[in-house]
């Protein structure tokens, strides 16, 4: 009898000392689920989220075409829009009444008496217009409209810009034209014989004394 209960008491140390390993393995099983869990969690709404859309490049300012006044105006090429006089250097525009207003007063009563020449002047001394560029922008072959470019009145008298440079009347312009030969006729800026004179397509002959500069 004895004999069995050692026995008895042998077994049941046994399967206590092969059951607490179990259980601890269990139990770590167990606590590393749970930490693993909330990470997996965690991932998967992280995936769920929707994909935030990705900022838009700054688009840049468009540049404005800065206008070239002068040089897109001769040979004829004509803007699309009217101008009415032009632009002051200063950039603010000129109403239509006031550049009527200069060029009515601008007009000669007798240009036989009023205009004289270049040469009756003693001679032409201002500015002069290199050769390689006079051939590409004046002359009878380069003609525009002087309604059409920036324009202020200096000493009564109407001063415009033409390829960069300012030209300005020192006569009047003859009684015959056109009260709005500027916007209607052609002319040019031609060098002839003994100075720089403005010539009128629609009315061949003398040209009004003009000079140039920057």
């Amino acid at each position: 009898m004895k004999q069995a209960g050692f026995i008895s008491i042998a077994i049941l140390f046994l399967l206590l000392g092969t059951a607490t390993p179990v259980l601890a393995q269990h139990q770590q099983q167990g606590e590393e689920h749970g930490k693993s869990q909330p990470a997996q969690q965690q991932h998967q709404q992280q995936a769920n989220k929707p994909a935030q859309p990705q900022g838009k490049p700054q688009q840049k300012p468009r540049q404005k075409p800065q206008q070239n006044w002068g040089g897109t105006y001769h040979g004829g090429v004509r803007p699309a829009e009217p101008a009415h006089g032009g632009v002051h250097p200063s950039g603010v525009p000129q109403h239509q009444g006031q550049v009527r207003s200069g060029f009515v007063q601008s007009r000669a009563s007798s240009w036989n008496n009023d205009h004289r020449t270049w040469g009756q002047r003693g001679g032409y001394n201002g500015y002069r217009v290199p050769e390689d560029r006079f051939r590409r922008y004046f002359g009878g072959n380069h003609f525009f409209r002087i309604g059409r470019l920036p324009m202020v009145f200096v000493g009564g008298y109407p001063r415009f810009q033409y390829d960069g440079y300012w030209v300005t009347f020192v006569d009047p312009w003859p009684e015959a034209w056109s009260p709005t030969w500027y916007e209607t006729d052609d002319v040019y800026v031609d060098y002839t014989g003994d100075g720089y004179y403005v010539y009128n397509r629609m009315h061949p002959g003398p040209g009004i004394a003009v000079t140039i500069a920057f």
